[in-house]
């Protein structure tokens, strides 16, 4: 029997959805996950993950050896971050350099990576629950692309420099854009005409 034809999507995952099929943990009732947004074939995963607040690009595949490649450090991630104050120069220096970090109940030390401070606010859609707005505050947009992706990792790394992030969105992997996609978009995707 001649091998089946793996299949790979790209979906804007929303606020709110756990990036999984199934859930066995102690809420199972209560958590959306990806299948409800659309007919996925069986064998399908997630490549890498976007925590339940966390929402953007999300690549899926039914070939487990794409979804090890992708997720390995030879592919770049990209996320734009909202923060909650204005951050320094010398914030943006520390994330550049790399920050310590919990991870797994020991400390981690983040690798050196890309942060730019955004000067626009991207135009993303309106998440579904709704951001501080500035009256309590002034925010700040970064870009931070990583080749790295320990849980929650952004999060821990803005914290730790005294700027929480308030939303957080993967608007690129590898070569694969998020681009104008509405939240809850899947689009069938070619792995090989984006380069991996």
């Amino acid at each position: 029997m001649p091998n089946k034809k793996h299949q790979h999507y790209k979906i804007y995952k929303p606020y709110g959805y756990l990036s999984q099929f199934v859930n066995n943990g102690p809420k199972k009732n209560s958590k959306k996950l990806l299948g409800e947004l659309y007919d996925f074939p069986e064998g399908i995963m997630a490549i890498g993950r976007l925590d339940e607040n966390s929402e953007g690009l999300l690549l899926l595949t039914t070939d487990g050896k794409v979804s090890n490649h992708i997720c390995s450090s030879k592919i770049e991630k990209e996320y734009c971050v909202q923060l909650d104050g204005a951050i320094t120069d010398e914030a943006i220096n520390q994330l550049r350099q790399g920050v310590e970090i919990g991870f797994e109940g020991k400390k981690y030390f983040t690798k050196p990576c890309e942060v730019k401070l955004l000067n626009e606010t991207p135009s993303f859609p309106i998440r579904s629950k709704k951001i501080r707005d500035e009256r309590h505050g002034p925010t700040t947009w970064i870009s931070i692309v990583l080749n790295e992706g320990k849980f929650r990792q952004v999060r821990k790394m803005t914290s730790a420099v005294g700027f929480p992030t308030l939303r957080l969105v993967r608007i690129r992997v590898g070569k694969i854009f998020l681009e104008e996609m509405k939240i809850g978009n899947v689009k069938i995707i070619n792995l090989e005409e984006n380069g991996i």
